[in-house]
């Protein structure tokens, strides 16, 4: 470690600087990078991960390292804010997906890194990409961990937000957002992509949705910035045919194989004590067709079972409680 990261590390916490202090951190971790000290520096990223528990920062500390440049755009209807910025500390060992899809999720954050070698050969790293598949499978925490990767804060674009009861704005509240992401590097997340994609021939959809959609798919295709735009969608089949081919990249996120599944019980309950009962490869069996949230609230609820029962070690019949309990919201949900 530079001796003056030191210095400075040590500055920023005696003022109580946390803005500086994970702007030096950060600087540390990729200087330890460039040596290939990988090991050391995800000992670090762990404690910075620790930190901040993999969710979003303080707001206001957010806010102030990123809003210098211009203000977060808001609704003019009601004044909400249209987008958020997060910031995560995460890695590819906070995501369970096939090998196929780890592959290209891995390709994307491969071509950005390597984007100047690309563009000597004339060619541009994938900027525009689609995540389809049914909930809980993975497309949020994936946009989290790239977002952690490459560096770039997140932008997340809530679509309840963008769209307004007033006649015009929604496609105005795009634009806004549009004009923030081209000053500056994001991950921009377009959350719940369906609402606004939807099929411009839909009976149903009135003709300000249909010209959104239209506005949005040239907002597309003259996006001249250097973020990476991210749309994810539980409902691909409404999405609208003349947005496909606007996208680089269309990635589809599949409920979790068996050894997918047990990977995932292995990764939420890594930091509990295990009765010997538990078989962990038979409850991967048991939740076919349940999705990576499902498995992780699964043990979660067993986890607070035994806590709250002063126990110190979980069972099969904590995790089967638990799994009943999810079975029971599935029912009420319409699963």
């Amino acid at each position: 470690m530079r001796s003056d990261y030191t210095k400075q590390i040590f500055i920023a916490f005696a003022e109580g600087d946390k803005e500086k202090f994970l702007d030096i951190a950060h600087e540390i971790i990729n200087d330890e990078e460039k040596k290939n000290h990988n090991y050391i520096a995800k000992q670090l990223k762990d404690i910075i991960k620790e930190f901040s528990s993999g969710k979003i920062l303080n707001e206001n500390l957010v806010n102030k390292r990123y809003k210098n440049a211009i203000p977060i755009p808001r609704d003019t209807e009601k004044g909400f804010p249209l987008l958020e910025i997060k910031e995560f500390f995460l890695d590819w060992s906070d995501l369970i997906v096939n090998e196929d899809l780890d592959y290209s999720l891995k390709n994307i954050v491969e071509e950005i890194k390597q984007s100047e070698i690309l563009f000597s050969y004339g060619l541009k790293p994938k900027q525009k990409v689609l995540f389809c598949g049914p909930p809980g499978t993975g497309k949020t925490l994936s946009c989290q961990v790239i977002s952690s990767i490459i560096g770039y804060p997140l932008v997340h674009v809530k679509f309840e937000s963008i769209v307004s009861s007033f006649l015009g704005e929604t496609a105005s509240n795009l634009k806004k957002v549009f004009d923030f992401i081209e000053n500056g590097q994001w991950t921009v997340l377009f959350d719940e992509f369906d609402v606004i994609g939807k099929l411009r021939d839909d009976p149903h959809e009135h003709g300000e949705i249909k010209r959104v959609v239209n506005n949005f798919m040239q907002m597309l295709d003259n996006y001249k910035g250097e973020s990476l735009l991210i749309a994810a969608t539980n409902h691909h089949h409404l999405i609208d045919p003349g947005l496909w081919r606007r996208f680089d990249e269309i990635l589809l996120f599949e409920l979790p194989s068996e050894n997918e599944r047990l990977e995932l019980f292995k990764k939420n309950l890594k930091n509990l004590v295990k009765d010997k009962d538990l078989n962990l490869e038979k409850l991967a069996v048991d939740t076919n067709n349940y999705s990576a949230a499902e498995i992780e609230r699964i043990c979660i609820e067993s986890q607070k079972k035994i806590i709250l029962e002063g126990r110190d070690k979980i069972s099969t019949e904590d995790i089967n409680w638990a799994i009943e309990k999810n079975g029971r919201r599935k029912v009420i949900e319409g699963k």
